[in-house]
């Protein structure tokens, strides 16, 4: 839809998902699918490391908010916003301001992607950024992410390292 928009909703922290639930829910018994496109919870895989295990989890990028792709009228703005859960449109007063295209590339994984032939066990060396001038291994390469991950030698002991693929130039 040409006038679809991507508007940001507050909610209460840890009901994002119920909200999303609810709007599509709403959408369905309302029949409003071409009104209200889509509703997303912006994610990202994070490993975390809890008594000596890794473990990847998916964290939500904005804890308490949830991204609507909508046109926007008097009908979609009060279905979304008294839907339960929903605390308001993010803008100023009642009038929400939708996201900019360049907004929305980054937090629904658009945006340019990066053509690598790195490989587990390559060697390579970060040519911009903190790590400039360091040479290590391909640990691992992550494409959505547009990183890869090297091991440092740090303080006597390899320390691994993501960076991305702008920033490292094969060996």
């Amino acid at each position: 839809m040409a006038d679809a928009k991507w508007y940001v909703v507050h909610t209460y922290s840890g009901y994002e998902n119920k909200v999303k639930a609810n709007i599509e829910k709403t959408i369905e018994n309302r029949k409003l699918q071409d009104e209200i496109i889509e509703v997303a919870v912006p994610v990202q895989d994070v490993v975390e490391i809890k008594n000596g295990a890794r473990k990847q989890v998916q964290k939500k990028q904005f804890p308490g908010y949830v991204l609507v792709h909508m046109v926007m009228n008097d009908t979609t703005w009060y279905v979304v916003r008294n839907t339960r859960g929903v605390t308001g449109f993010v803008g100023p007063g009642s009038k929400p301001v939708p996201l900019t295209e360049e907004e929305m590339l980054p937090l629904l994984g658009g945006g340019e992607k990066i053509e690598v032939s790195f490989q587990v066990g390559d060697l390579v060396t970060a040519i911009s950024g903190v790590w400039e001038g360091t040479i290590g291994k391909v640990t691992s390469v992550n494409e959505s992410k547009q990183t890869v991950t090297i091991n440092v030698d740090m303080f006597g002991r390899e320390t691994p390292v993501d960076i991305g693929f702008i920033d490292i130039k094969k060996l």
